[in-house]
């Protein structure tokens, strides 16, 4: 045990020295991974060490640099020192984080540290809460809570009667959600046709007259799902506005926040969540700017008891506690990893301030990098960044939309082959785009100033 795990070690601060000059994509192809992986399975079995550096040798090639500093991609946290370190020792401790009786320290720090999430984000301090795999099951977490709460106001018990024969939901929504929320309405049994997407302006931020005419023509119970920091744009949907006509016509209102709900913690960038507060559930991923370790949702419920009750089980075997928290009352998983133990570690370490200066840090970095490639010859800046998010483009001087499309792509795709940095593509109003996420607590000055100087070279050698 030892020895596999001091190699693990070794491979692992190897890799993480590596950021500094390795390349920050997979240098390896699909056919090169199958290869160095595909073998019989073995019929005897080997040292756990020689194991261990079997995989991390092969595995190398094919990593992602998604906690480099200079990963602009999807939205990615690296993790913070003590937050990795605790993710390891949770690995090591191999706990069942689902009940108090199971696993008692599990549960009091995952007691805390959902305390310490709801004070940071300035979130009521009276609802409840899960951690989970990531967005995508708090959203199903809490609107599974929505679900109840909407048609038990119905006359209806989902939990004993299920949804057939139920009242049909309504989910209002922009164009703008992301596919996680989409997923968890089907997994519900809602089905697509239950989504109705509401009139959004050019920054796609939900309009409230159009949102007042769109509950003005639904009948029955109605869930509606708004943006804290859409995916493209960072776009805001203004709360202070829309949560007082949903709540006036007996809507939940849930917020989407899975970076941005963290705009929350910087006295800067509070003031776009004004109204947030007054909503019913909000989620958010402990992976991308709190920068834990993979993986970490967070589902914050106003209504405990809707919570409760579309999340709890018992069996005669299960020994509840009637003083600490059991976290199988609050969420979809039976069996489940310790994973707000580096929570509580990444809040340690950084503090209210620390978090604050990061999120800072952050938006700072995209604004200089979003401005520093829109200087540049044959780019162009599509969307400024409102927090940590922007678009770019790379057009050709006298070309047609589809050419512009195919040269923006090429392009990006020339930069991430430099090594230097990584970014991903997007449609943005029909158009092809580059997007720019800073959300890595490593993230510096030098790290844009290398990547502004690496897509220089490469439009340089482009005009050439």
């Amino acid at each position: 045990m030892e020895d596999a795990l001091n190699r693990a070690h070794a491979h692992a601060t190897d890799w993480l020295a590596s950021f500094a000059t390795g390349p920050v994509g997979h240098t390896a192809s699909e056919t090169d991974l199958r290869a160095a992986f595909t073998k019989p399975l073995p019929e005897t079995g080997a040292n756990a060490g020689q194991v261990v550096d079997f995989i991390a040798t092969r595995a190398r090639p094919g990593l992602m640099g998604s906690p480099n500093p200079r990963f602009f991609a999807w939205v990615n946290g690296g993790a913070t020192p003590a937050a990795l370190a605790t993710d390891w020792m949770v690995s090591a401790w191999d706990q069942n984080a689902a009940l108090y009786a199971v696993s008692p320290v599990a549960s009091i720090i995952e007691e805390i540290a959902g305390g310490w999430i709801k004070d940071l984000l300035h979130l009521p301090a009276e609802a409840s809460f899960a951690f989970t795999t990531g967005c995508q099951m708090a959203h199903m977490t809490a609107l599974a809570a929505a679900r109840h709460a909407v048609l038990r106001e119905a006359g209806w018990d989902v939990e004993q009667d299920g949804t057939f024969g139920a009242p049909p939901v309504t989910i209002l929504t922009s164009s703008n959600r992301h596919g996680s929320l989409e997923r968890a309405i089907r997994y519900l049994g809602f089905g697509r046709r239950a989504l109705k997407s509401v009139e959004t302006d050019t920054q796609g931020r939900m309009q409230p007259d159009a949102l007042k005419a769109a509950l003005a023509q639904t009948d029955g119970p109605v869930i509606l799902a708004l943006n804290a920091a859409d995916l493209n744009i960072g776009a805001f949907d203004p709360f202070a506005e829309l949560v007082p006509l949903a709540k006036a016509a007996g809507a939940w209102v849930h917020i989407d926040g899975a970076f941005g709900l963290f705009a929350r913690a910087s006295k800067t960038y509070r003031p776009l969540t004004d109204g947030m507060e007054q909503a019913d559930s909000w989620v958010t991923d402990g992976h991308k700017w709190l920068n834990v370790p993979f993986d970490c949702g967070i589902a914050i419920i106003r209504d405990t008891k809707a919570h409760r009750a579309a999340m709890t089980l018992a069996a005669d075997y299960v020994a509840p506690s009637h003083t600490a928290r059991d976290q199988i009352d609050w969420n979809p998983e039976w069996s489940r990893r310790a994973r707000a133990i580096p929570v509580y570690a990444a809040l340690s370490e950084m503090g209210r301030e620390g978090v604050e200066a990061m999120i800072d840090r952050c938006c700072k970095h995209c604004r200089t990098l979003t401005e520093g490639i829109g200087a540049l010859d044959g780019a162009e800046i599509v969307s400024p960044p409102t927090l940590n998010q922007a678009l770019v483009r790379f057009p050709l001087p006298q070309g047609t939309d589809e050419e512009n499309d195919a040269h923006t792509s090429a392009t990006m795709d020339a930069i991430n082959a430099t090594g230097e940095a990584y970014f991903s593509g997007t449609i943005w109003k029909g158009r092809t785009a580059m997007r720019i996420s800073v959300v890595n607590w490593q993230t510096s000055d030098a790290d844009i100033s290398r990547t502004l100087a690496a897509i220089a070279g490469v439009l340089e050698r482009e005009d050439k």
